[in-house]
C-alpha cells in the first residue's frame, strides 16, 4: 500500500507545513501502518513529533520505516486498538488515513470524541478516505469501494461528506472541509474545533 499512497502522503504533509510552518508540532498518526503519512511530516517538518499508533506487530513495520528515514529520534510508539487505549497528551495534528471507512457512523462518532478531546485548540484532524459524491455513484473509485466495505466489513461504508461532516459535528468539530488529492482517488476531510 505505501507507493500507492506516496501521492496522499505527501499532499498531507505539504498541508500540514502549512498549517504549522515552524515551532513544535505533536502529531498522532491513527493506525499507523506502514508510517509513511507521519513519515512524510517527519520529513518535511524538523519540528515534528510523532506519536504512531496500532497494534505491536504493525508497528514494528512503522518502526523499520522510521529508522530508514532516519526519524526514529522523533517518533514514539502506542501499541494498541485505538478504540480501547487511553491516548496519552494532547496533539496538534491526528492523522486518520484510511481507518473510519471500516466502522458505522456511530463507532466513528465515539472514536472522534475521543480524539477531539485530545486535540489541542487549534489542532486539525486531517482524514484520508474514499468519498463518493453526494449522488453515491460518482466517481468509479469511491462508489466501488463501497460495495468491498459492504462484502469485508459489519458496518463499514464509503461515507459522504455529508456523512462525514455530520459525525465531526456531533463530535463537537466546527469545521470541516474536503479536499481533492491530486493524483488519488482519495479525498481529505479538515476538521478543526472552531
Amino acid at each position: 500500500m505505501g507507493p500507492m499512497m506516496m501521492p496522499a502522503a505527501i499532499f498531507i504533509a505539504n498541508l500540514v507545513a502549512e498549517r504549522y510552518p515552524s515551532g513544535p508540532l505533536r502529531v498522532l498518526d491513527v493506525a499507523a501502518s506502514h508510517g509513511l503519512f507521519g513519515l512524510s511530516i517527519a520529513q518535511r517538518l524538523p519540528q515534528a513529533e510523532i506519536v504512531a499508533q496500532d497494534f505491536q506487530a504493525v508497528l514494528e513495520v512503522t518502526k523499520r520505516n522510521a529508522a530508514a528515514a532516519g526519524c526514529m529520534d522523533r517518533y514514539s510508539f502506542l501499541p494498541g486498538d485505538v478504540m480501547t487505549l487511553d491516548l496519552p497528551g494532547t496533539y496538534d495534528c491526528v492523522l486518520l488515513t484510511n481507518f473510519l471507512h471500516h466502522f458505522s457512523a456511530k463507532t466513528c462518532e465515539s472514536l472522534l470524541r475521543k480524539l477531539q478531546a485530545r486535540l489541542n485548540p487549534n489542532g486539525v484532524v486531517v482524514s484520508l478516505e474514499f468519498i463518493p459524491n453526494e449522488d453515491r455513484v460518482t466517481p468509479p473509485t469511491p462508489t466501488t469501494f463501497a460495495l468491498t466495505m459492504l462484502m469485508s466489513t459489519d458496518h463499514g461504508d464509503a461515507y459522504t461528506f455529508a456523512d462525514y461532516q455530520a459525525m465531526f459535528e456531533a463530535a463537537g468539530f466546527v469545521r470541516n472541509e474536503m479536499i481533492d488529492v491530486p493524483r488519488s482517488p482519495s479525498r481529505l476531510i479538515v476538521s478543526s474545533l472552531h
